[in-house]
């Protein structure tokens, strides 16, 4: 480390170097020399510290987090409850992997995981370490409770970087050039994506478009698994238009195929209820969980209908690390800590402020193409004006220039053009208007 930790930190924004100052800049000198280049950063500031929607860097920089580690840090970076679960949970014992002696705090996780979920009915979970792993988890199960092979996935989907997950996914460059064959009996059908379908079209006649050649293609009666993003967010920030997810979810029930949401960046409070799929009704049959589960902590689980989890055999679940106890207090503490802030209600607070500032950007800058969301997941689609061409090279230059003073925001979409608004939702809502403040002096200078 280049600092101690008890180095005076800023609790505002605050710029004491350039960005990236000279000791980041060494350290990735030494990055350079040791970390493989196919491990991408964003930013190339190196962190040191965190508090309540805030980033203190090496150089003494201090930035407002609107990325929340891609939405992992939902209750904030270093939140006091879950490092002191943290801390006391491994000075007890740090591993023992629950396939070969287990504790409780596993069993506690996935009481909760039942308790928060979408449906009343009878569930089970099994608990691992990465998103990625709980999403190939779930098509395990699916395969296993219907018999059926194949797994349809939507377009503009991000479902992980692994063999079959990459096989889910949509986008080609950078996620899956070069890394092919992926896993067979895997479908992509259209999703829907309001701002570019044509005019008119319903979320049931997206579902129509969808399924229609899926059941010609493929057959119905060989389908395991439709597997969907409630909102999509590596693709984009895509909220399909009302009554889609219904419909995939009714045709799946006809069809006897699973439902299974993943609830990776939408989960835990971020859209504005503990799980998106609630925004529609929809109660899935397998929902996917990882990111905002554990305050930062590697954790992910899938939680389903009783019957079609146990219908993996014993032995078929497993992992080292799945469930870890230091990580399964940490979601104890994030869990608790979402239910005693109303973290939901939070989140969607800082949706309608983000929503109101960002409409005002619109009406003055026409390349804010599209402005969507749910709760603390909102997207802007940045387009050359007057049509719907993306345009990345714009949505990167705002986000350089965000970051040069002091604001950390990101991209997302298919094509990079949408900013990406992801905070804490502990953000405090001055730390958010400073952020918006400098969103606007960055459309003065980099658009005019």
């Amino acid at each position: 480390m280049t600092t101690s930790n008890t180095t005076p930190r800023a609790s505002v924004p605050h710029l004491a170097t350039e960005v990236p100052g000279p000791r980041s800049r060494r350290l990735e000198e030494r990055r350079r020399t040791v970390v493989a280049r196919g491990v991408g950063s964003a930013v190339r500031t190196y962190i040191e510290a965190a508090g309540p929607g805030l980033l203190h860097d090496a150089d003494g920089n201090t930035f407002v987090d609107l990325g929340s580690g891609l939405g992992v840090t939902g209750v904030g970076n270093g939140a006091p409850e879950v490092a002191a679960a943290v801390a006391e949970a491994a000075r007890l014992f740090t591993h023992t992997c629950f396939l070969s002696n287990p504790y409780q705090g596993y069993v506690e996780v996935c009481e909760e995981l039942a308790r928060h979920t979408p449906g009343d009915h009878e569930k089970r979970s099994v608990l691992l370490s990465t998103g990625a792993e709980a999403v190939e988890n779930a098509v395990k199960v699916a395969r296993a409770a219907t018999g059926r092979t194949a797994v349809v996935a939507l377009d503009h989907a991000y479902h992980g970087r692994t063999n079959l997950t990459l096989g889910l996914t949509a986008r080609h460059a950078p996620f899956k050039a070069g890394f092919g064959p992926f896993a067979p009996d895997i479908h992509r059908v259209p999703s829907s994506y309001p701002y570019r379908d044509p005019d008119g079209l319903t979320g049931e006649d997206a579902a129509h478009r969808a399924l229609e050649p899926l059941e010609r293609q493929v057959g119905a009666e060989n389908v395991a698994a439709v597997i969907v993003e409630p909102v999509q967010g590596e693709g984009g920030f895509i909220v399909p238009a009302p009554g889609f997810l219904p419909a995939l979810a009714a045709w799946c029930r006809r069809h006897g195929a699973l439902f299974v949401a993943d609830e990776i960046q939408t989960g835990f409070c971020r859209t504005g209820d503990w799980f998106a799929s609630e925004h529609e009704g929809i109660v899935p049959d397998l929902v996917v969980t990882a990111k905002g589960i554990a305050g930062g902590l590697p954790l992910s689980g899938v939680t389903g209908r009783a019957e079609f989890m146990d219908a993996v055999r014993p032995g078929g679940f497993g992992g080292t690390y799945g469930g870890n106890p230091v990580a399964c207090a940490a979601a104890l503490a994030s869990i608790r800590v979402m239910r005693e802030r109303d973290l939901a209600a939070r989140a969607r607070a800082l949706g309608l402020s983000l929503t109101t500032r960002l409409a005002g950007l619109a009406s003055a800058y026409p390349a804010f193409g599209d402005i969507r969301g749910r709760g603390a997941m909102v997207g802007v689609e940045i387009v050359r004006p007057g049509s719907h061409e993306p345009d990345p090279e714009l949505a990167a230059s705002l986000v350089a220039a965000c970051q040069a003073r002091g604001v950390m925001l990101l991209t997302a979409g298919s094509w990079g053009n949408v900013l990406r608004f992801l905070p804490p939702l502990v953000l405090p809502a001055e730390l958010l208007t400073h952020a918006l403040d400098v969103l606007e002096e960055c459309c003065e200078q980099v658009i005019g």
